[in-house]
């Protein structure tokens, strides 16, 4: 932990650093409601929490300020018995019986928060244990749900094949290899470093793993071993750990390691059975900081970036200038499966590719989905390296092969080792810092020409090129990526899939900030953006930005939308996006320092296309895991409980909007609420697989919009059983609670509130078989039933398994269940509008895919968006005389669920926020009638939203809604969390410290040490603008 005694660090530095720990005790972290695990119904005390202070002191000092101060005898310190115990920490482990203690902890000035200890466990070593929990056929595992360990065995890992995201095909690049393996260093060239006397000597490099064996022969400089478990080990007996080790530093010439002078300091953090506690973490990661650790090397990862206490802790390690390395997960080939921490920006994140420079297929793929649905992801991986078939060394002696992405992981960190020691040891922590180490591997790495930069990064890490940039290295700040270049396909997927053209919603792209000059650094003035031609005034950009950069980077978000009077330009724009970033001195410095980024834009326009061909894609609805126990769609899976892929068109949709596109449609994505689009530009509202509510505005505008605007309106709905939800709750041992889905595959109670307008209704039929229609055979995978549909409608049925009554215990679907025709596609002529509803997505996703539905996709769409019928799905056979009224019961809500705690419309202020069009940002849209607040609490009973033919509604001049803003949202709230959309936060969300206690350094700390440098500077300001909303991330 950085203190005053370290005088390698600046006062600047120092100052603001401790404003930063210091200021825990005024500024709580920002979570407006309490972070919401999974909804709990039954509680089994006592479980453990973690109690985290807002100082640094001793253990036992913690332990008596809780015991003066807490009356309640219901709970019980946990003693810690780990290295850590000799330095001050900032928590304690606290076992407590009830949630009346924990509210009498959080009163104390002295306590910053109160969580669960999460376990983490890794699963592919270990054998099934007997206490796995069965969740609709899923065995879960003990401990906090993880995805699949960042460690395959070479066998059965990709069979040769590589899944191409751009061409929806698998192409086949398996290569017969030579009789002897290549050595990995070889590929990187790491004996021309050391040649040069580099061998990663005194550098100090942290392994977080399973440990590793003493007087192990592959390993020369093994310093110290440490255990953070429960079990009384410091060896390796899973071998993990010791492969990680020799990729890094082996000095055994069949399986070298790139940096064989490196100091090994192993930190066995998980036992035998692969489990491991967030307060194991935490004590590691806080010795870690306090011996002063350089690189640290972390090959795991999960689905779960809201485990607050776990991902500050890393940005705490990363602000105490270590280097952290982390696997990007091996949950590809499917988009959004980024794990975390290697998705947090701070951290190098690690793909992995084959010999051949093809991404490899276990490889997780962007983007981030901690901005999902209000914002755009971040480019994650930063770089990859080879992954597949690498040598390491085994748990005694001897070398063997594996391969995955925590195998590409120590890949980077050995890279990483090898290239500290380029630098003078005395010189590197002026110079080497997290940002400046991703510069280096990011400008470095060589770019590989198929994947885009969601699966790559910026490419294949060079060593050479990244030595010759560290070699002359002089702190900066840059942007990642440098460039945006529409005609740069497929790397620049999905932007170059589609041009920009005037009316459509803002276009972003978020890149990230690298700020190599300090740990923190601001923003003074907008970005600005430099057309290279004249052309590019047709442009408007509007940025979000971190207006402060801690730790080490930030964001840099632009909204682009094409001007009306470029309604008809067709061709190239270019120009540069500038931001000036600024730093404290360094130590011995006088003058702040400065920085210009630069970010290259090379866009492509066309006409504005016919509103028959544009699409409009609503992902303001969607709700994912974190911070919800959301359900996966398809129950036929039985790998995956949670739905965590961000159900976003360019993440588990990819290949729908890639076949979109194909066949000629325009799709654009909706991050605010239905009353935030003019619904005269569009032939299509497509909404799949969504989980929130609806504001009463969204529901009558929609109404206006389909029947007098002709908007065409296509819903793909999911199951949605009550029964089934209940029958899917398990116990997780980890929080000792109950966990229950908050809603279904698709929250369908809210689906039939918006469209009772047109008498249409799902029901709550799990449905499960295969069928063809119109000459495509299509698999219906856990979808609905349709209940409710007006007269002069086109209905299908088929003969399918109805599994709600057996529920969702059954591990597969009885083939003995009686087949019944249910009805599950319709099609409806509304006013001057159409409808199309469909009860089950799984088709279109590429997370559950078995068969896609594209061929009936097209045909909805041509029917929606320009009244073609195709002659088999409006047969006459099929149409309906009478409405179909199911005399069944609708789905109700579940009143057991605080659903407010998820959602961005219960209790939220309806308001377009800025993704949408510029001119109705900060308004309530298009073309309502105000009617307040929406709804608080679930189980409410349906209005009537039918309304008369002759409602006012002027179309042709569709009239914006303004609101007055709110003095509060204009605060921290809209500053710094504008991401979310709302004046309050739609969702709770871990940004504590990331961006607001950076504010708190900017306002308070770095306002003193640079109050004389700005005063003495001719260009020095007394206050700055108030920026944009931004990102987070």
């Amino acid at each position: 932990m950085i203190t005053p005694s370290q005088t390698t660090t600046s006062f600047s530095f120092l100052f603001s650093l401790l404003i930063l720990f210091s200021s825990f005790s005024y500024f709580p972290p920002i979570l407006l409601d309490p972070p919401p695990q999974s909804q709990t119904l039954t509680l089994t005390p006592p479980r453990n929490y973690i109690v985290r202070f807002t100082d640094y002191k001793f253990a036992d000092d913690h332990r008596s300020y809780l015991r003066r101060y807490i009356n309640s005898l219901d709970w019980d310190w946990i003693d810690r018995s780990n290295p850590a115990a000799r330095f001050p920490t900032d928590f304690g482990v606290v076992s407590i019986g009830g949630d009346s203690v924990i509210a009498e902890i959080e009163k104390l000035s002295g306590v910053k928060d109160v969580v669960l200890d999460f376990r983490y466990t890794r699963s592919v070593l270990a054998k099934e244990e007997s206490t796995e929990s069965e969740v609709c056929g899923v065995k879960k595992k003990p401990g906090k749900m993880f995805t699949k360990m960042s460690f395959e065995e070479s066998e059965g890992v990709d069979s040769g094949t590589h899944w191409s995201s751009i061409s929806n095909q698998t192409i086949n690049w398996r290569r017969n290899l030579l009789g002897k393996r290549s050595q990995v260093t070889s590929l990187f060239a790491a004996d021309v470093l050391w040649s040069k006397g580099y061998t990663g000597s005194k550098v100090k490099m942290a392994i977080f793993d399973t440990g590793i064996r003493a007087n192990h022969p592959h390993f020369r400089n093994i310093k110290e071993r440490t255990n953070w478990t429960n079990e009384n080990t410091l060896n390796d007996n899973l071998g993990h750990g010791t492969f990680v080790a020799g990729v890094i530093a082996g000095q055994d010439s069949e399986c070298l390691g790139f940096a064989p002078d490196t100091e090994i300091y192993a930190f066995r953090v998980f036992t035998d059975a692969q489990v491991s506690y967030t307060s194991w973490f935490l004590d590691a990661f806080n010795y870690a900081i306090a011996t002063k650790m350089d690189v640290l090397n972390l090959s795991i990862g999960g689905p779960d970036h809201l485990d607050l206490p776990f991902v500050e802790k890393v940005w705490e390690l990363t602000a105490n200038n270590i280097i952290m390395v982390s696997a990007i997960g091996n949950d590809g080939p499917l988009y959004g499966t980024l794990n975390n921490p290697a998705d947090q920006s701070d951290v190098i994140g690690v793909g992995g590719i084959d010999y051949s420079d093809h991404i490899a297929s276990f490889s997780s793929r962007g983007m981030s989905t901690w901005e999902i649905p209000h914002g755009y992801g971040r480019v994650k991986p930063d770089v990859v390296a080879y992954g597949r078939e690498i040598m390491g060394s085994k748990i005694s002696t001897g070398c063997k092969t594996l391969s995955g992405t925590s195998v590409a992981s120590p890949v980077v960190a050995g890279v990483v080792c090898l290239l500290v020691s380029v630098i003078p040891e005395k010189d590197r922590k002026h110079i080497l810092n997290p940002a400046s180490m991703k510069q280096a591997l990011v400008e470095g790495a060589a770019k590989l020409s198929g994947p885009s930069m969601y699966e790559q990064g910026a490419g294949r890490v060079d060593l050479l090129e990244s030595y010759e940039i560290l070699k002359n290295y002089r702190p900066r700040a840059s942007i990642f990526p440098s460039v945006l270049d529409f005609t740069d396909c497929p790397y620049s997927w999905p932007f170059c899939r589609q041009p920009l053209y005037a009316g459509a919603m803002p276009v972003i792209f978020n890149s990230t900030i690298l700020n190599g000059m300090g740990v923190i650094g601001y923003i003074k003035e907008p970005p600005i953006w430099i057309p290279a031609n004249e052309e590019g005034n047709l442009l408007s950009v509007h940025f979000t930005y971190s207006d402060v950069i801690w730790p080490w980077t930030g964001f840099l978000a632009l909204h682009m939308q094409i001007k009306d009077e470029g309604a008809q330009f067709t061709g190239i724009i270019e120009g540069n996006v500038t931001v000036q970033v600024y730093s404290p001195p360094a130590q011995g410095e006088k003058l702040v320092r400065t920085s210009t980024c630069v970010l290259q834009l090379r866009l492509s326009i066309i006409p504005t296309p016919a509103r028959s061909k544009r699409i409009l894609w609503d992902q303001f609805h969607n709700i994912k895991y974190p911070p919800g126990y959301i359900p996966r769609d398809s129950l036929d899976v039985r790998n995956d409980i949670l739905d965590w892929h961000g159900d976003h068109l360019h993440t588990n949709f990819h290949t729908t909007y890639n076949m979109l596109r194909d066949a000629g449609y325009y799709i654009e994505t909706l991050g605010s609420p239905l009353t935030c689009f003019d619904a005269r530009q569009y032939g299509t509202l497509l909404l799949v697989d969504l989980e929130d509510e609806y504001f009463e505005e969204e529901i009558y505008k929609l109404r206006e919009d389909v029947l007098k605007t002709g908007l065409g309106l296509a819903v793909f709905a999911e199951w949605y059983n009550v029964e089934t939800m209940v029958k899917m709750r398990f116990f997780d041992d980890n929080t000792r609670s109950w966990w229950t889905p908050v809603t279904g595959g698709a929250n369908v109670p809210a689906l039939n509130d918006l469209l009772a307008p047109f008498g249409i209704a799902f029901g709550d039929k799990i449905l499960n078989g295969e069928f063809t229609i119109d000459g495509e055979q299509s698999r219906y995978a856990s979808g609905t039933n349709i209940l409710r549909f007006p007269a002069g409608g086109y209905i299908h049925s088929f003969p399918f398994l109805d599994n709600s009554e057996t529920g969702a215990t059954q591990s597969t679907f009885s083939t003995s269940l009686m087949k019944g025709d249910s009805a599950i596609l319709g099609f409806l002529e509304a006013g001057n509008g159409r409808i199309s509803v469909y009860g089950d997505s799984n088709c279109l996703d590429s997370s559950h895919m078995v068969t896609n539905c594209f061929g009936l996709l097209k045909k909805i769409l041509e029917f929606t968006g320009g009244n073609a019928k195709d002659s088999v799905l409006f047969s006459d056979s099929v149409r309906q005389n009478v409405p179909v009224l199911d005399d069944k019961q609708l789905p109700s809500r579940r009143t057991d669920v605080n659903f407010s705690a998820y959602s961005a419309v219960m209790g939220k202020e309806l308001i377009c926020r800025t993704d949408s069009r510029f001119e109705v940002v900060g308004t309530k849209g298009y073309n309502i009638q105000v009617r307040g607040r929406n709804r608080i609490l679930p189980g409410y009973h349906v209005t009537d939203m039918v309304r008369s033919s002759d409602s006012s509604l002027n179309v042709s001049n569709p009239k914006v809604q303004h609101t007055i803003a709110n003095k509060k949202g204009d605060s921290l709230s809209n500053k710094y969390f504008g991401l979310f959309y709302t004046d309050e936060l739609d969702m709770p969300i871990l940004v504590a410290s990331h961006w607001l206690v950076p504010a708190i350094i900017a306002a308070s700390g770095l306002f003193l040490t640079f109050l004389q440098l700005l005063a003495n500077s001719a260009k020095a300001t007394t206050t700055e603008e108030e920026y944009a909303l931004g990102y987070i991330f």
